[in-house]
């Protein structure tokens, strides 16, 4: 049988939303990804050019994570989601994805944004993949999107 996770970053609870509707849609374990270091509203003010946002994208900083998944090799497929930042991936799902060896699981991306595309998010994500594994699929959702386009979407992996 073919188990899932729902792994995910939320700076403001919007992808944490998608996030957990995905995962109850789908019968997935859930785990949140959270830096070592919560982000405050102010870290997150990304008008600010000195940020810790900006600094950490620009600076190709990697962010240290909280937790990690104990129990990665029981997972087959492994949805990972995020708000788009600056037409990417924030940095700590770059951290995320390097942390563990995803060979030979399905990787599917999923994006939060009001405005933005998934652009060639799939794509950057080649230095921190492990040798075997790729990216299946990416696909950005509006904050509203509905459990159908979410079930949808997933099914076709599952």
């Amino acid at each position: 049988m073919n188990k899932s996770i729902v792994a995910y970053f939320s700076a403001s609870g919007t992808t944490a939303e998608v996030a957990k509707r995905l995962a109850a849609i789908i019968h997935a374990d859930e785990f949140e990804i959270k830096p070592e270091k919560p982000y405050s509203d102010a870290d997150l003010r990304w008008t600010n050019p000195l940020a810790r946002c900006n600094r950490e994208k620009f600076g190709k900083k990697d962010v240290p994570i909280a937790d990690k998944i104990g129990n990665i090799n029981e997972y087959d497929t492994i949805f990972i989601g995020f708000p788009i930042w600056y037409y990417g991936a924030p940095n700590i799902i770059n951290t995320f994805v390097k942390s563990y060896d995803l060979s030979g699981k399905k990787i599917l991306l999923f994006a939060t944004s009001g405005g933005s595309d998934i652009g060639k998010t799939a794509a950057k994500f080649g230095p921190y993949l492990s040798a075997g594994a790729e990216i299946t699929d990416a696909k950005v959702f509006l904050p509203s999107v509905s459990i159908g386009e979410l079930k949808s979407w997933a099914e076709i992996y599952l």
